[in-house]
């Protein structure tokens, strides 16, 4: 495993994915040592009992801590959105699937491991489907690879308006505040935003700089709003009143409690559980990014390249996805649909033509 994951550092992966990478193949490798089948030895049968296995065991990443928690599976009222369910995604299924591929490919071309790899391919010849894809023309329907699983097509995440403003009225804090409106004006992901340093924020260029998923060493300008900015330059006055200002190569984000030090995803994520918790939603902080594409795109101003340049997609079918309309606006719509009165039925009698019109056809006598 190990010479795999350095192969995948070496073609410049983050870390991020490496450690993702890693995970799936523990998985694997946990199966494995369990039928008591060495890696090598591993056949096409033992992959469709894994997949059997991810299909059927308990995912302790879903295990409720709370007993008032909401079923798994079921829908929110305010967000419309639907808790995660029991057990592993077909999402993380295929994922796991895909490494667990790579991984033997990498060691076939090596020659380390067996001859063939045991996960069945997901094309013809060997091949990833569409692989030379032009983008110029429509991608033709195929079935899915061996034991893919079906994943449905998500649908944009806009939060609506009211559970926004309620989000914001519960926020106890400026920190809190200006990370709030740094996530819906620049659109920027968790760990991007708390990577950020003081020397990345430019409030006189109205832009902040952040490092993109999947690139290394290199930082992208990315827009915020003067609140954003507001609210931030409250945030940094109340650290300097506790003795701590940072130099512009440390982070932008400090913890309120106890000791300070970098805030960490887990203790951001902790802090919208809890505000989650007080006004009834089940909202994430990626769901912030969803909400400003969806302004961007429904903006007539705004182009839906200008979307995909704020949100930094790599293909323009990313942005696309969020033209499709979403199911409270449909339902919206057929619900006025229901209620509009009906017209009038035209009467049937004392109906007599135009005597411009048969002036025009016969002429004037």
């Amino acid at each position: 495993m190990s010479e795999f994951l350095l192969e995948l550092v070496a073609c410049g992966n983050t870390a991020a994915s490496c450690r993702s990478y890693a995970y799936d193949l523990l998985r694997w490798f946990r199966f494995l040592a369990a039928v008591e089948v060495p890696w090598n030895r591993a056949q096409r049968t033992e992959v469709r009992d894994f997949v059997l296995w991810l299909r059927a065991c308990h995912n302790p990443a879903r295990d409720r801590r709370r007993q008032e928690a909401p079923a798994p599976g079921s829908v929110n009222a305010r967000t419309g959105k639907p808790y995660l369910r029991e057990g592993y995604a077909p999402s993380t299924i295929n994922h796991a699937l895909s490494v667990v591929s790579a991984f033997y490919d990498h060691h076939v071309r090596a020659g380390h491991g067996p001859v063939v790899s045991p996960v069945p391919s997901q094309g013809r010849h060997g091949r990833r489907f569409e692989v030379h894809h032009n983008p110029l023309e429509p991608f033709r329907l195929h079935r899915r690879g061996a034991y893919r699983q079906k994943q449905n097509d998500p649908e944009p995440r806009a939060v609506p308006d009211d559970v926004i403003e309620d989000l914001f009225a519960a926020l106890g804090c400026n920190r809190d505040r200006a990370l709030l409106s740094m996530f819906l004006s620049s659109g920027v992901r968790a760990a991007e935003m708390l990577g950020m340093t003081i020397g990345d924020v430019h409030p006189g260029e109205g832009r902040i700089y952040v490092q993109s998923k999947g690139l290394v060493g290199v930082k992208q300008a990315c827009p915020a709003s003067p609140e954003a900015f507001s609210w931030l330059a409250l945030y940094l006055g109340e650290l300097a009143q506790e003795g701590l200002r940072p130099e512009p190569h440390e982070p932008v984000w400090w913890t309120r409690r106890g000791l300070l030090r970098p805030l960490t995803y887990t203790a951001l994520r902790a802090v919208l559980n809890r505000i989650n918790t007080r006004i009834g939603a089940n909202l994430c902080l990626h769901d912030l990014r969803h909400t400003l594409c969806q302004r961007l795109v429904d903006d007539p101003g705004l182009s839906l390249v200008d979307a995909q340049q704020v949100m930094r997609h790599r293909q323009i079918t990313t942005t696309s996805g969020y033209l499709r309309p979403r199911t409270d606006e449909v339902i919206a719509k057929v619900h006025e649909h229901y209620t509009r009165p009906k017209p009038s039925p035209r009467p049937l009698t004392g109906w007599s033509y135009d005597p411009d019109d048969l002036a025009d056809v016969f002429g004037s006598a």
